[in-house]
């Protein structure tokens, strides 16, 4: 048996849901496109419900770390 993951569940462990691989198609999707269309220095992102591209530069211009509120909850579960 052949199994495919979605990169999230491979660090977070668990099995992706129809949600996680719907979305990973459209961001794949969406990547693909920008490509064609010759629009480099992107990535695709989610904003809202819409599949955007965002400059690389924005994406890495500040790091973005979880909440310490929603780490200690998370935590709960791995200890």
């Amino acid at each position: 048996e052949t199994r495919v993951s979605v990169l999230g569940h491979i660090q977070r462990g668990g099995t992706p849901s129809a949600f996680d691989r719907v979305l990973a198609t459209r961001l794949g999707v969406a990547a693909a496109d920008y490509a064609v269309a010759g629009e480099t220095g992107v990535m695709a992102a989610v904003r809202g419900l819409e599949i955007v591209p965002v400059p690389m530069e924005e994406a890495c211009a500040t790091i973005r770390g979880v909440p310490e509120d929603l780490f200690d909850t998370a935590r709960t579960f791995f200890e």
